[in-house]
């Protein structure tokens, strides 16, 4: 019941956090948001029309009374660039907060930390309240929360790979080291079960789209993600047993009668 999910101070009542792009069709998208519990959806800057609102634009397939906004820098290959989209998104209304993003190889599309704490960095200072998606990496993680960054994104996994969590070591170090602002997985679960190995490291969510996007059925995969989430949280709270190498009777032998 107290187990809450906060990030700068705003609660969340999903731990799941979901994507907008490489839906089949607009309706397939909108029953996954539905079905998938989350109450904060990302969206890329660039695939919005924000410049005529009387043309149609992915925005008309968001419920924003129930759904809130985390636009996203997806696409841009420098600090530059991040920023001047964050600052678009923010003038023209979707909101002040931002997941940045800045790729730095075209053919991995691994991000280039450097220029996502630089982009950080200014924009925090402006005003906005940063989710910065960056590699695995402890000590990056730490520096993005110097520069005020209100949670921070690690990858678990290439972009759309779906391979799941490569380097879970990483991630229980993060966790053992972080206290200070959420850790959200970001990019490379695949399925549920790769959901729920991230929660039960006590990863505090998880930002997803391909996994949902591309499975044969959207929103079933959606509301089985929605599931893992809870389940792996649940499981983390709850403390695993210890692994043993011998076996452990179920039943105690001691004060059986023979």
């Amino acid at each position: 019941m107290n187990d809450k999910f906060i990030i700068a101070g705003r609660e969340f009542k999903s731990r799941l956090i979901i994507g907008t792009g490489k839906y089949r069709t607009n309706e397939e998208m909108a029953e996954a948001f539905e079905r998938s519990g989350a109450d904060m959806i990302t969206v890329a800057v660039r695939r919005v029309n924000i410049t005529d609102r009387s043309q149609p634009s992915l925005l008309d397939f968001i419920d924003l009374k129930k759904f809130s906004i985390l636009p996203n820098t997806a696409a841009c290959f420098s600090a530059e660039e991040a920023v001047r989209t964050a600052r678009l998104a923010r003038e023209v209304g979707l909101s002040d907060w931002v997941k940045v993003e800045v790729i730095g190889d075209q053919k991995t599309l691994f991000p280039d930390n450097e220029a996502t704490l630089e982009a950080t960095r200014i924009l925090v200072k402006e005003g906005f309240t940063v989710l910065p998606y960056f590699s695995d990496d402890l000590i990056m993680a730490k520096k993005l929360i110097d520069a005020g960054a209100a949670a921070v994104m690690p990858l678990a996994a290439p972009i759309g790979s779906g391979l799941g969590i490569q380097n879970p070591n990483n991630l229980r170090i993060m966790r053992e080291q972080i206290t200070e602002v959420p850790i959200i997985v970001d990019a490379g679960v695949g399925t549920a079960s790769d959901a729920c190995f991230a929660m039960e490291l006590g990863i505090d969510g998880i930002l997803m789209n391909t996994a949902i996007a591309e499975a044969e059925n959207p929103g079933d995969m959606a509301e089985a993600m929605r599931l893992a989430v809870h389940s792996g949280r649940l499981a983390f709270l709850a403390g695993r047993m210890p692994r043993r190498l011998y076996a452990s009777a179920s039943s105690p032998l001691s004060g059986v009668v023979r």
